[in-house]
């Protein structure tokens, strides 16, 4: 069993934003591998989301990001349960950066769901002709098809989108770390995305 030291649960700390006991339980949990304890976290985060997923959302901000030279901007709304949380330091940061992530990776949607249905049969179609073009067989064009609209879910989707901050985690994972920290249900509701000639 490796012995658990205070500057380890203060490095875990200082990359995950979680509470002192659980990067201490998670650092026991994996036997003090660092990489291990930040995914145990994740992995926590998002079953903490998951329970709180059904919660009302009645309350959060509207932020906006103006990129330096003013011809690119994005309001985007995230909910939260409380107006306590709201206020929170840690939401509005948030907040802010999703904002500055939808300026820099233009998502169609929050969700694949969010994508127009015509959208995604071109992409198909798109992906399918590639596939023929290269002399696939039947059988494996369905398998190609599928993994290459996964890939543009991962690109087009804002939650499946890797954090422009840091490419190891994706926004939902973000959204997921958020949560656990903070103990409410959060949600990014909507966003409009303004780029001067588009």
């Amino acid at each position: 069993m490796a012995k658990i030291s205070a500057g380890m649960v203060k490095e875990l700390r200082e990359k995950t934003g979680a509470g002192m006991m659980d990067c201490k339980n998670a650092l026991s949990e994996v036997n003090g591998d660092m990489d291990k304890a930040v995914e145990f976290l994740r992995k926590k985060g998002l079953a903490t989301a998951q329970k709180r997923a059904g919660r009302a959302l009645n309350e959060g901000i509207v932020q906006s990001y103006i990129h330096m030279t003013g011809k690119l901007g994005v309001l985007v709304e995230v909910n939260c349960e409380t107006d306590f949380v709201a206020k929170n330091e840690d939401f509005q940061e948030f907040a802010k950066n999703i904002a500055m992530h939808i300026a820099a990776s233009n998502p169609l949607g929050i969700t694949p769901e969010d994508v127009p249905e015509d959208l995604i049969e071109k992409e198909k179609e798109i992906y399918r002709a590639q596939a023929l073009e290269m002399g696939k067989p039947d059988n494996v064009i369905d398998k190609i098809v599928e993994g290459k609209l996964k890939k543009f879910y991962e690109e087009s989707c804002l939650l499946n989108q890797p954090y422009v901050r840091d490419t190891d985690v994706s926004v939902a994972d973000l959204l997921a770390e958020l949560i656990a920290k903070i103990g409410e249900n959060i949600s990014i509701k909507r966003f409009v995305r303004y780029q001067i000639g588009e």
